[in-house]
C-alpha cells in the first residue's frame, strides 16, 4: 500500500500505481522541465533542440538514446545537436580503478592538494574527453602547475613588480599599435590569431585543443619568448613611451589569456583578473564577454617570420645541449640553407633576434645543405604497408635509393611521384625515415624544411666574452639572494684566477651595464661569497652604492 498522499485545494492526490520505464522520464526532460505543452511553449520551441549535451559514455544507450527517440517521435527532431561525451578515467597504467586493486583516487583529496582549477585543466587537456583518461597525479603538478600555471602567474608577477616600481596604472594614454616595437606587434597579432583559433575550436566543441592552444601560447610565446626578450624594456630607468608600450602590451595579453581560461580555471582567472583590472566597475572576469579577434591587428607575415626565428633558435639550442656548450658562451656563426630568396629575406628580417637568442655573432646562408649534411632514406613500413599493399617491397627499394637531392625535394614539396613496377605512386614524408649524417666540424639539426648547422670552434675573444656573461649571471643571482632591490646600484669586488680576472676586467663596461654596478674592482681577497665559473672558484662581494 502506498502511504504517499497529499491534499491541495480540497483534492486528495495519490501516486499512479503503474510504473513506466524510468528512462521515458529522463528522455522527456527537454520538454517536461518546462511543463510543455501546458506552458512555456515559446521558450521550449526557441531552445529545442539543445545546442549540446555533456555526459558519460555509459549514457549512449540510455539518456542520449531515449531523448533522441522521444524527440523524434514527438517533434520529428533530434533532442540535441552536439554531444561531448567523456569516457572512463583509468589509472596511469590503463587499468580500471577498483578498491580491490588499491588503485582508486579520491577526487576530493586530489583537489585539496592541487586545487580544483589544476585538476579540471588536467582532465580537459590531458586528452580528448571521449577517449579513456590515464590518470597520473604527477602530470598535474608537473605539466599543469609547474609548467602552465606557474608560467602564467610568474608572468603576472614580473609585470606587477615593474609596473608598481614605475607606478604604471593601466590608465595611461594608449600607445598606438603601429608606433610600438615589432615584438609588441607580433605578440598582439599572435594573440588575435589565438583568439580566432580558440573560438573556432570551442564552437566546434573541441575544448582540449582550445585549452592546449592557450597553454602553448602562454608558456612558449608569452613567457619564454616575449617576456624574456623584453626584460630590458621593463628594467630600464626612464618611464618613456617604449616602456609604457611594453606594459600596455603585456597587460592586454594577460587580460585576454585570463578571459579565455575562465571557463576551465575560474578561480585562477578571477584572481588574476581582479589584480589586472583598472576600473572598479569591472567586478568579475565572468561578467566579461569572451574576447573576439581584431583583424586589423593581425600580421601574418610578421608571425611567419617570427615562427621561423623560433624554429631556428630551437634547433640551435638543441645543438648546444648536444655539444654541452653553455648558452652564455658566444659562438661565431650558424649556417642556414635557404631554398629561395623569400626564405632568406624572412630570416634576415629576424636575424638580430636569432643571433641574440642563441648567442652567435652572425648567420651565413647557403643555397643547399649538401655541404653540411648527408642524407639517406629508408622506408617507414608502418605507413607504406597499408598504403601500397603488394607494392610495399618495391616502394621500399625505391625509397632506399633516394639521393640527397631527391630527399630534399620530398621535404620541400611534401610529395614525390615515382614509377614502381609500372604503377605511378605518390610518396610522402610520412612514408620515409630520413637519416642525417653530420659533416666533420659541424653540428647539424633539421626539422621540417629548416636546417641549422652550428660552428662550435672557440677563439680567445669568444672565450673572454663567455666568461664575462657567466660572471654577470652569477652577480645577478647573488644580487637577488643578498636582498638587493632591482633598482639598487652596487659596487662589485672580486678575486679570481688570472684568466677569469682578465676576462672580467676586459669586459667590465658590459658587466656594469648589465648588473647596475658603478664599479668592478679586482682585489687580492674580496672577502665575499665563493662562486664557480667554468669549474674555477672566484670570490665576490657586493656593496650597495
Amino acid at each position: 500500500m502506498d502511504y504517499i498522499v497529499f491534499e491541495k485545494d480540497g483534492k486528495t492526490y495519490r501516486r499512479t500505481p503503474e510504473v513506466i520505464d524510468v528512462w521515458f522520464d529522463s528522455g522527456s526532460m527537454p520538454f517536461a522541465q518546462m511543463h510543455y505543452p501546458f506552458e512555456n511553449k515559446e521558450l521550449f520551441e526557441k531552445s529545442f533542440p539543445a545546442d549540446f549535451i555533456a555526459e558519460g559514455i555509459d549514457q549512449t544507450r540510455g539518456w542520449f538514446y531515449t531523448m533522441h527517440n522521444i524527440g523524434t517521435a514527438l517533434f520529428d527532431k533530434p533532442a540535441f545537436s552536439n554531444v561531448i561525451v567523456n569516457d572512463m578515467i583509468l589509472d596511469k597504467k590503463g587499468l580500471k580503478m577498483s578498491k580491490s586493486k588499491g588503485n582508486t583516487v579520491d577526487p576530493f583529496e586530489i583537489m585539496d592538494k592541487y586545487g580544483a582549477d589544476a585538476v579540471r585543466w588536467y582532465l580537459l587537456t590531458n586528452n580528448v574527453p571521449w577517449k579513456p583518461t590515464l590518470f597520473n597525479e604527477e602530470d598535474i603538478s608537473k605539466t599543469v602547475i609547474a609548467d602552465f600555471f606557474r608560467s602564467l602567474t610568474n608572468t603576472y608577477a614580473f609585470f606587477a613588480l615593474y609596473a608598481n616600481i614605475d607606478e604604471f596604472t593601466g590608465n595611461e594614454a594608449e600607445i598606438p599599435l603601429k608606433e610600438r616595437p615589432e615584438i609588441d606587434r607580433w605578440i598582439i597579432s599572435k594573440m588575435n590569431t589565438l583568439v580566432s583559433e580558440y573560438r573556432h575550436l570551442m564552437d566546434g566543441y573541441d575544448p582540449t585543443r582550445a585549452l592546449r592552444a592557450i597553454q602553448e601560447f602562454a608558456v612558449n610565446d608569452v613567457s619564454n619568448w616575449y617576456v624574456r626578450r623584453n626584460r630590458r624594456r621593463f628594467w630600464k630607468g626612464e618611464k618613456d613611451a617604449d616602456k609604457i608600450a611594453a606594459y600596455q602590451t603585456l597587460r592586454e595579453v594577460l587580460l585576454t589569456i585570463v578571459k579565455m581560461i575562465a571557463p576551465a580555471a575560474p578561480f585562477l582567472a578571477e584572481d588574476l583578473y581582479l589584480r589586472l583590472k583598472t576600473d572598479e566597475n569591472q567586478q568579475s572576469v565572468h561578467l566579461n564577454d569572451m574576447p573576439e579577434p581584431d583583424a586589423e591587428k593581425l600580421d601574418e607575415d610578421l608571425e611567419r617570420r617570427m615562427a621561423t626565428a623560433q624554429q631556428i633558435v630551437f634547433l640551435a639550442r638543441s645543438l648546444r645541449e648536444k655539444s654541452k656548450i653553455k648558452t652564455r658562451q658566444p659562438l661565431r656563426r650558424i649556417l642556414v640553407p635557404v631554398a629561395n630568396p623569400q626564405e632568406r629575406r624572412d630570416i634576415q628580417q629576424v636575424e638580430d633576434i636569432i643571433c641574440e637568442e642563441i648567442n652567435v655573432r652572425g648567420i651565413e646562408y647557403m643555397k643547399d645543405d649538401a655541404g653540411i649534411v648527408r642524407r639517406s632514406a629508408k622506408a617507414n613500413f608502418k605507413t607504406i604497408g597499408k598504403k601500397f599493399g603488394k607494392l610495399t617491397k618495391d616502394v621500399a627499394a625505391v625509397i632506399k635509393e633516394f639521393t640527397h637531392d631527391e630527399i630534399q625535394e620530398l621535404l620541400r614539396t611534401q610529395r614525390l611521384q615515382r614509377d614502381v613496377a609500372g604503377v605511378l605512386v605518390e610518396i610522402e614524408p610520412d612514408d620515409v625515415e630520413v637519416m642525417n649524417e653530420d659533416i666533420e666540424g659541424w653540428l647539424v639539426a633539421s626539422e621540417g624544411k629548416v636546417t641549422v648547422a652550428l660552428d662550435t670552434e672557440l677563439d680567445a675573444e669568444l672565450i673572454v666574452e663567455g666568461i664575462a656573461r657567466e660572471f654577470v649571471n652569477r652577480i645577478q643571482t647573488l644580487r637577488k639572494s643578498s636582498g638587493f632591490e632591482v633598482t639598487d646600484r652596487i659596487r662589485i669586488k672580486f678575486s679570481a684566477p688570472e684568466e677569469i680576472a682578465a676576462a672580467i676586467e676586459k669586459r667590465s663596461e658590459y658587466v656594469m651595464s648589465e648588473t647596475l654596478a658603478e664599479e668592478v674592482l679586482k682585489a687580492e681577497n674580496a672577502g665575499g661569497t665563493e662562486l664557480d665559473i667554468n669549474d674555477a672558484m672566484i670570490n665576490v662581494r657586493l656593496e650597495k652604492v
